[in-house]
């Protein structure tokens, strides 16, 4: 059950992809996309409570990034709540901690 709550989170977070104005950062955020979803299919492997939390805080934090209406404190905060998802995870899952904070600082300067 857990594990289909992190594929239909992943689809929403690619709805929401989709209505990034910018065709760049619509692509590299895709592409980024893609490789978290292999990332936290392997963490979820083991740790399934980690996967979701990190699934999750990247859908808010896409969400409070393409918004028509930003609110840049929401942005920071779900930002903060994504890069601390991943604390720890630096030597053991290294490609993870990457990709997280690309798309932050991608999501970051969308928002702005």
């Amino acid at each position: 059950m857990e594990i289909q709550l992190i594929k239909d989170t992943i689809i929403k977070i690619e709805n929401k992809i989709e209505k990034v104005k910018s065709e760049k950062n619509r692509e590299e955020l895709s592409e980024l996309l893609t490789t978290l979803k292999s990332e936290v299919t392997k963490l979820s492997e083991t740790q399934i409570d980690h996967a979701e939390t990190i699934t999750s805080f990247t859908h808010l934090s896409t969400h409070e990034a393409t918004r028509k209406d930003k609110n840049q404190h929401l942005l920071n905060l779900s930002l903060e709540g994504l890069s601390s998802s991943v604390k720890g995870f630096e030597s053991s899952h290294p490609k993870l901690v990457e990709i997280v904070n690309s798309i932050c600082v991608m999501l970051s300067n969308i928002g702005i």
